[in-house]
């Protein structure tokens, strides 16, 4: 079972494996350090589930659930 980003509660911790989207998404993903080997907690989903908040290295970043749904969970 491949386990995505999306699917951490908050509160969890896990460790990027790889990152799926093409083009645009994967280099804004990319582009804010969430790269592979990088440890992220899920800090809290948005009232209506979207955007995602998670904690990189001190500091808090929000993806669409699309974007975090690229993100491959070790």
């Amino acid at each position: 079972m491949t386990r995505t980003l999306k699917d951490l509660s908050p509160g969890e911790h896990g460790r990027i494996k790889t990152i799926t989207g093409d083009g645009p998404i994967r280099r804004r993903i990319m582009d804010m350090g969430l790269v592979p080997g990088t440890e992220l907690v899920m800090e809290r989903y948005a009232p209506l589930g979207d955007p995602v908040e998670v904690k990189n290295q001190g500091f808090h970043i929000s993806l669409r659930k699309e974007e975090a749904d690229t993100v491959i969970l070790e």
